[in-house]
């Protein structure tokens, strides 16, 4: 089997750089939770921009912290 130069390169970058693979998978669990906890409110929009931005889980990081408090708020209010 005869693997393009890209290819091979890309390989031998990522095997080099391991820290990738670990910000990929941080970032897929950070973006998984944030569009389960988008689309558990509803949010339609807010779940359309984090699908399509890739922020290595900065902005789905950000969304949930916001609806922890939001949601923590409106517990103490209807206590």
């Amino acid at each position: 089997m005869n693997i393009p130069a890209l290819d091979e390169s890309l390989i031998s970058y990522v095997s080099s750089h391991p820290w990738i693979i670990l910000l990929v998978i941080w970032s897929g669990v950070w973006k998984l939770i944030a569009l389960w906890k988008a689309a558990k409110h509803n949010h339609l929009t807010i779940f359309i921009v984090l699908a399509i931005l890739n922020t290595a889980g900065v902005a789905e990081i950000i969304y949930i912290v916001y609806l922890y408090f939001k949601d923590k708020k409106a517990i103490t209010i209807n206590k």
